[in-house]
């Protein structure tokens, strides 16, 4: 499945707050919404998001999202990337919250978290948006199956943190 474009990015930080500002501030970038004191769903275009900060005891890529033309795509995507290797599997099929696009998340050849999606929320007009303040799991999905563990703690942080060999290095 060919995606329409790399859509966003997660980033975990150790310094949320001056990260956000670094995109805000420096950048321009707007927010959308919040998670808690956790996290931020920020944008530089009309899409509801190009980039996620949350906080994290290390800074690491928690995912990057590929938008592809439509539900059915983000499906034929996963199955055709699950196919030969089911273990690629980690989170899917199904509808977040904030944003409202439908996902699947896999993993990369490398073992980083990399998502289809499609029919992500736009933001055509500043004003037009009130940003909202999410709590827990509210914002990650309306339906779906709940995210595995690995997902909402990912089982690397620890080697990343000390500089191991982890699975993300492969």
């Amino acid at each position: 499945m060919q995606p329409r474009k790399l859509g966003h990015t997660v980033l975990g930080s150790t310094h949320l707050s001056t990260t956000m500002a670094f995109f805000a501030d420096g950048l321009g970038f707007k927010v959308s919404d919040h998670v808690e004191d956790r996290a931020a769903f920020l944008r530089c275009s009309a899409d509801h998001h190009n980039v996620l900060v949350m906080a994290s005891p290390v800074t690491f890529l928690h995912h990057t999202s590929w938008q592809v033309d439509d539900i059915d795509e983000v499906g034929r995507g996963a199955q055709a990337m699950l196919e030969d290797n089911p273990e690629r599997h980690v989170w899917g099929l199904g509808r977040h919250y904030a944003g409202s696009n439908f996902f699947w998340y896999l993993r990369d050849p490398a073992g980083n978290f990399s998502e289809y999606y499609s029919d992500m929320d736009c933001i055509p007009e500043d004003e037009l948006w009130t940003p909202e303040v999410l709590h827990g799991l509210q914002g990650l999905y309306a339906w779906g199956p709940p995210p595995p563990p690995s997902f909402l703690h990912p089982d690397d942080l620890a080697a990343l943190m000390t500089g191991a060999h982890s699975p993300r290095s492969r």
